[in-house]
């Protein structure tokens, strides 16, 4: 593995330190995240090539595929760097017919769990991020049972570290009260800026606050003021918002998605860039509200 990559790190716990320019796995299954890539040894290579670059923080989950992505991680890195940290989701299922279904009970999120344990290859998982909205928007709903239930498996060894995905402000001090939260995985972007008090707070209280699609996934960000933006410094639209992701807070980790290898390079290489004060500014209009 690599040594350094640019964007620095964050240590998070005891034991737990994750490179702030992550690489979200979720693409390398099939149309719409089912059934097996379309180029498995492409898939492979942008695994390996993303830890070649020094990337220590890879997110995961068994549904994407479902079962796919996971396997896929594991053969293309098991066994893994020592400095590697896979961080994976539970909370949902997949129908038959690729179908995302929220599935909270807490015996089968312990069952979710077990599943991700078997399908990585190891013995504990790293981080495990508890996913309780969707990409609509988030609630209050008490997580208490299903939070609960992962802060046992916590006790007994099988995880690490805990995390929120798709929650609200109320709900993470819900879980707080529960256990050590680490990582907070919401939707965010230069376009969706509702959770901005949210990534204040985790700045503040040492928590990684992961955007998940951070370029717009499944609707890329179209926007002319981040194309002018981003003419301008000569690079891609994509590397200025993610750039702008990194500059914003000390916590910002992002984690792009990708099944090319000359598309991760890309991404990868965004977090070399500082965006100036004044192209910061002008971007922080697109989600102005």
């Amino acid at each position: 593995m690599a040594t350094s990559i640019s964007g620095g790190t964050l240590t998070l716990a005891d034991g737990l330190t994750i490179t702030r320019m992550g690489y979200g796995a979720m693409q390398l299954a099939g149309p719409n995240v089912f059934g097996p890539p379309k180029d498995r040894d492409e898939a492979v290579a942008v695994l390996r090539t993303a830890v070649e670059l020094g990337v220590t923080h890879i997110d995961t989950a068994d549904f994407y595929g479902p079962v796919v992505v996971n396997e896929l991680i594991k053969e293309a890195l098991h066994p893994y760097p020592s400095g590697l940290r896979l961080v994976t989701k539970v909370g949902a299922r997949r129908g038959k017919d690729g179908s995302w279904q929220p599935s909270l009970d807490p015996a089968d999120l312990r069952a979710q769990v077990h599943e991700n344990i078997q399908h990585l290859g190891v013995d504990a998982l790293d981080v495990v991020n508890l996913r309780m909205g969707s990409h609509d928007g988030t609630d209050d709903t008490s997580l208490a049972a299903e939070f609960g239930a992962l802060a046992e498996l916590r006790k007994e060894g099988l995880i690490r570290h805990l995390g929120l995905s798709a929650v609200s402000d109320a709900q993470l001090t819900e879980a707080q009260g529960i256990a050590p939260v680490v990582t907070v995985q919401n939707l965010y972007n230069l376009a969706n800026r509702q959770d901005d008090a949210l990534v204040e707070r985790c700045a503040r209280e040492n928590i990684a606050f992961a955007s998940f699609f951070p370029l717009g996934g499944f609707t890329p960000l179209q926007s002319g003021t981040l194309t002018s933006v981003a003419t301008r410094l000569g690079v891609s639209s994509q590397q200025a918002a993610l750039a702008w992701l990194l500059q914003r807070s000390s916590t910002s980790v992002v984690i792009p998605g990708t099944s090319s290898v000359a598309h991760l390079r890309e991404n990868v290489a965004a977090a070399d860039l500082v965006l100036p004060a004044d192209a910061i500014a002008e971007l922080d209009t697109i989600g102005a509200r």
